[in-house]
């Protein structure tokens, strides 16, 4: 029996066309789609539990997005052979769809859901990220779980001056901004990209750009669900709740809270304390027999305090540090602090401090990318770290979690825009970021660090790169809104906006933005990002006080570096039978070669520490590839005696016949005892057969030309 296949259609500008199929591939699951775009297809499920677990008070979502090798044909690399943990790349899709529907769910569903979005088939002219939110938004609008979608992402690129949505990867290699938008019918939802220092102004029309292609992705997923007959959605109570309660508390600690944050201390540890005790105090108070759902006072006490603080910002425009809204955390920062690294910063803004390493390597140091759509060799990563004692907790380090993941590649973009081209740049470059303290916006310190490091290595950046997080607070029934610049980590649990920013003096080079608020007028969006690009030239001017730009010279430690280009035909000569030639010229002068062919011609990458091994390794292989000259006076070695004359090897690899006729100006009647194999013999090249390419050496000629005898008889 045929399955009941429902299909509809979203027809992009250019003329392609993206499908959503229901009915077919997974039905056991709450809800399956599969989306198309050209040959990529991307299987989505979503499943959630009916029941929820006892005292959880919030939406236990999951989503993993994966691809299948066998989507491009490839087998996975490794021992298993088989697709194992997901890759960072997987990851950061993971969160861009997690980040996009999370906030969607009702504030109220606890139940535990898992979507999972699987690339099935892919297509090299097809980039699949750019799809996988509508995949997951479909399969949640075939369902029926509670969810206030549906929403949709797409990729918005500028190319040649104009905007175009889920471009070719060939496209976006001449891309000057690059996001990726989801949002809802009605608002934006979130965005990340990068951009080669835009405008604030270009960076809006963007996203409003883009917004209009999310809504008819929703609007076609709206006749989905009518399609399948999935309008209602499944009843629950997830939430116990005891109005009683939660009138007393109010009454009684609301003014207690406001009173607190309007203290606006400074300190993040006391500023906790004085709240914790306001709760602390009314547990007490309410003595062991008070008959209220105990479960709730948390839960509800956060809902007032959450309420005092954000009234505190709306209606006096005061900050729980005491910080007006524009005004940045005192910023202090040094470069140089790591002795023995290439290049090494502090930067500290507030209670946030990141201290950033900067090593430079060779070409064998790439960073290999084995995906099944994308692969290839990276010269530039960045890694964040985030331990528990940053924030004065204790945890287990058990390798990076999908938040360091996710920021540490927000840093890489923000700095990848001002990195030197491959062409000009012979170094794998890593750069380290260790968060030691953290109270909001580690990402963007590891942005200001990362800077500092690399022109302390000497690394030549375009232009030093810095970034800000912006936050916002607000309320739809009286309009009134603040956005509060270099927010702190209670002002992000407390606001409706999450927006980081980071560019230099030109313009934006990256940006993240998560929203928990429906509806955010693009004119307020567009005043954030001014608001934002104040505070940003703000911090540069702070960092550059430290540094200003990239160092003129390496650190004497740093590993120097020279190219050079041979015909491809002398490639075999300098690597040898087997490598013997170049690992020989590597164990002997201590530097690192690398060699390959690109562009028809040979291309030789020379690392060493210090001049006296490099300049030993550039003369090895000039001596290697130097072609011979007729005339140039040349340092040879014997190497065999014949009746004839001798063998020298005048170059390496290069031997030529010195005659017995032009070992000396007097007549030699024979070889024997005139030269020894291994000696070493001055000797002048002074012929090339051009039918059988040999070379023709002379020694005598270098020698002083006897006189004639003038005896009379």
């Amino acid at each position: 029996m045929l399955p009941n296949l429902i299909t509809k259609s979203i027809h992009l500008a250019d003329g392609r066309e993206i499908t959503i199929e229901t009915g077919a591939l997974a039905k056991q699951a709450d809800g399956s789609v599969v989306v198309r775009m050209g040959k990529a297809m991307l299987l989505a499920t979503v499943v959630a539990k009916k029941e929820v677990l006892e005292g959880v008070d919030f939406l236990p979502l999951s989503v993993d997005y994966q691809e299948k090798f066998a989507a491009s044909g490839k087998i996975p690399g490794g021992f298993l052979k088989r697709e194992g943990r997901l890759s960072d790349y997987e990851i950061l899709i993971s969160r861009l769809v997690d980040r996009a529907i999370r906030p969607i769910f009702p504030d109220d569903y606890h139940a535990d859901t898992q979507v999972n979005i699987t690339l099935m088939s892919a297509d090299s002219e097809v980039l699949p990220d750019c799809l996988a939110g509508l995949a997951a938004s479909a399969a949640l609008a075939v369902s029926d779980i509670p969810f206030n979608g549906p929403i949709s992402e797409v990729r918005v690129a500028k190319i040649n001056g104009e905007l175009k949505i889920n471009p070719t990867p060939a496209e976006l290699e001449h891309a000057t901004l690059e996001f990726i938008v989801a949002g809802s019918l009605e608002y934006i939802l979130m965005v990340e990209g990068e951009a080669s220092e835009i405008s604030e102004d270009e960076m809006v029309e963007a996203l409003q750009f883009a917004h209009e292609e999310i809504k008819k992705h929703c609007l076609v997923q709206k006749e989905l669900t009518i399609a399948v007959g999935k309008e209602k959605k499944r009843e629950y109570v997830h939430e116990k709740s005891d109005p009683a309660l939660f009138e007393k508390m109010h009454a009684e600690l609301y003014q207690k809270c406001y009173e607190t944050v309007s203290l606006q201390i400074a300190n993040k540890a006391e500023r906790s304390e004085r709240i914790k005790a306001i709760k602390d105090a009314f547990v007490e108070s309410l003595g062991e027999e008070h008959g209220f759902e105990a479960s709730l006072i948390g839960p509800y006490f956060a809902k007032i305090h959450k309420e005092a603080a954000r009234n505190l910002t709306l209606n006096l425009k005061k900050r729980l540090d005491g910080r007006n809204l524009d005004e940045i955390r005192p910023i202090w920062s040094v470069v140089d602090y790591l002795p023995s690294a290439h290049g090494s910063a502090i930067f500290t803004r507030g209670e946030t401090q990141s201290i950033t390493t900067c090593t430079l390597g060779t070409k064998l140091d790439e960073q290999l990318i084995d995906g099944a759509v994308i692969s290839g060799f990276s010269k530039f990563f960045l890694h964040y770290n985030f331990p528990g004692f940053s924030t004065g907790e204790v945890k287990p380090n058990r390798g990076p979690g999908r938040r360091e993941v996710g920021h540490g590649n927000l840093a890489m973009r923000a700095l990848k825009k001002v990195m030197p081209h491959d062409d000009e740049n012979p170094y794998t470059i890593r750069v380290v970021s260790d968060i030691l303290e953290s109270n909001g916006s580690s990402s963007m310190a590891t942005v200001c660090a990362g800077s500092l490091a690399l022109m302390d290595a000497g690394v030549p950046i375009k232009a030093p790169v810095t970034g800000i997080a912006m936050g916002m607070i607000s309320d739809a029934k009286t309009g009134k809104y603040a956005i509060l610049s270099d927010i702190l980590g209670d002002e992000d649990h407390l606001g409706d906006m999450d927006f980081k920013v980071t560019g230099t003096s030109k313009g934006i080079t990256a940006c993240q933005m998560d929203l928990k608020v429906e509806g955010l007028d693009y004119s307020v969006l567009k005043e954030a990002l001014y608001q934002a690009k104040e505070g940003r030239l703000h911090i540069l001017n702070e960092i550059t006080k430290t540094l200003a730009a990239p160092r003129p010279d390496l650190k004497p430690h740093a590993p120097r570096s020279f190219n050079m280009t041979i015909p491809k035909e002398l490639i075999g000569a300098v690597i040898g039978p087997g490598g013997k030639v170049i690992q020989e010229i590597q164990k002997d002068t201590g530097a690192t070669i690398v060699i390959e062919e690109k562009d028809n011609m040979g291309k030789i990458n020379i690392f060493a520490n210090n001049q006296d091994s490099m300049n030993g390794a550039i003369s090895r292989i000039k001596a290697i590839v130097a072609q011979p000259e007729i005339g140039e006076v040349y340092t040879g070695k014997v190497k065999n005696i014949m009746p004839f004359g001798a063998f020298v090897e005048f170059m390496p690899g290069k031997d030529g016949l010195l005659h017995i006729s032009e070992i000396k100006w007097e007549r030699l009647e024979n070889m024997e005892g005139v030269l020894e194999p291994g000696e070493e013999i001055m000797v002048k090249l002074i012929d090339v057969d051009k039918k059988t390419g040999k070379f023709k050496l002379s020694r005598k000629v270098l020698l002083p030309k006897p006189e004639k005898s003038d005896k009379k008889d």
